[in-house]
């Protein structure tokens, strides 16, 4: 597997990295986290311009039509710079609407950056089962009616749209009978309650109140949409798996330049031999967790869903392990500063704590891998 950046996703990485050290520092983005919106149209804006939206959208919609390892570039400098903007969420709505392949005037929207979406699927008893849904679709005339109420939605208050799990049929955790419906975000019923989560970035509340939407909604066949949900996730789990590799980036370059710099008994400590160690199997983390990143994200277009399962499932785990490692270690050798608010490296810790738990955790993750046939035929 070749791990060298093609040109094109060089610029883009490129692009963004400066983006961020020019007008997105960490003063900066403090500023946007703690705005009543919690985000900045600005940088919105920059993003839009940058190609970040259109990057993943096919091109009959007027799009780069990238592949998951492109987002995967793109996610690195995202969790390298804590943006805070709802790239993750509507990159991932994409997903579903690229799938469904019967919404090209959405994705246009999305290409262009008029349209922020964000994925209500997750509900409070579920975890991290996403065929475990209460929120019901009923026929309703020539449309569908939806109620229900989802939980920890990303970016739920900024989205134009939602990309909503509802059951049509079939009981509360059976795989069958799950439906995928698209939803303006201002259609009547809808409630949205917001606010920040612990890693600076917004979430919401979603509340479903006999909420009516048309035949067109409907992103698959009617109780058919557990393959595409399944598909879709495993994406977004790849998305945030290249968002943390970023972030363990700056966390371990910002660690090592406080060794470099913190002095005690007039050495710096970086000297001493066990904290030398101690970098050591954090680089050791970081450089496992980059590898499966990226074949994750490549997988993605294997057209195998056990192999893409498998990889991405264990890609999670890494991550998830190394994130939990390093993170730690970093809090501890910056010593008391690692805690604080004004230091960034406290922020990416609680940005991979955060990632951690979303879209499985890494026990969720480890059961689902052991669960694959592959597993068990050769265990």
């Amino acid at each position: 597997m070749d791990f060298n950046l093609k040109e094109e996703q060089q610029q883009f990485a490129d692009a963004l990295r400066r983006w961020v050290a020019k007008d997105y520092g960490f003063d900066v983005r403090q500023r946007i986290v703690h705005s009543p919106s919690g985000v900045s149209d600005l940088a919105w804006s920059t993003l839009v311009e940058l190609g970040m939206t259109a990057l993943p959208v096919p091109e009959e919609q007027g799009g780069f039509n990238g592949s998951a390892v492109d987002l995967w570039v793109v996610m690195q400098e995202i969790g390298r710079g804590l943006v805070v903007e709802p790239y993750f969420a509507t990159v991932w709505g994409a997903q579903f609407l690229k799938l469904a392949g019967n919404q090209h005037h959405l994705l246009e929207d999305v290409a262009s950056g008029e349209l922020k979406l964000a994925c209500a699927l997750g509900e409070k008893h579920a975890r991290h089962e996403l065929s475990d849904i209460k929120t019901i679709a009923s026929i309703n005339g020539e449309g569908y009616r939806i109620d229900g109420s989802k939980t920890v939605v990303i970016h739920g208050a900024q989205a134009g749209a939602l990309i909503v799990s509802a059951r049509s049929a079939g009981a509360q955790r059976d795989t069958n009978g799950i439906s995928l419906f698209v939803v303006p975000a201002d259609t009547p019923g809808v409630i949205v309650r917001d606010y920040r989560t612990v890693d600076g970035q917004r979430a919401a509340t979603v509340q479903f109140s006999h909420v009516a939407v048309p035949a067109s909604a409907l992103l698959c066949k009617l109780g058919g949409g557990w393959d595409m949900l399944d598909e879709a996730a495993d994406y977004g789990a790849s998305l945030l798996c290249a968002e943390a590799v970023g972030a363990m980036d700056a966390l371990f370059a910002a660690t090592l330049d406080y060794l470099k710099t913190r002095k005690q008994f007039g050495t710096p400590i970086g000297g001493f031999q066990a904290l030398q160690h101690r970098m050591a199997d954090m680089y050791i983390h970081l450089e496992q967790a980059r590898s499966m990143a990226m074949l994750a994200a490549a997988r993605m277009s294997c057209g195998d869903p056990e192999e893409r399962r498998r990889v991405v499932s264990a890609a999670k785990v890494r991550v998830g392990q190394a994130s939990k490692f390093l993170g730690q270690q970093a809090v501890q050798l910056h010593g008391g500063m690692g805690v604080t608010d004004e230091l960034p490296a406290a922020h990416h810790f609680k940005r991979l704590a955060m990632i951690e738990v979303s879209l499985g955790d890494v026990d969720h993750h480890l059961e689902r891998f052991i669960a694959q046939r592959g597993f068990q035929q050769h265990s």
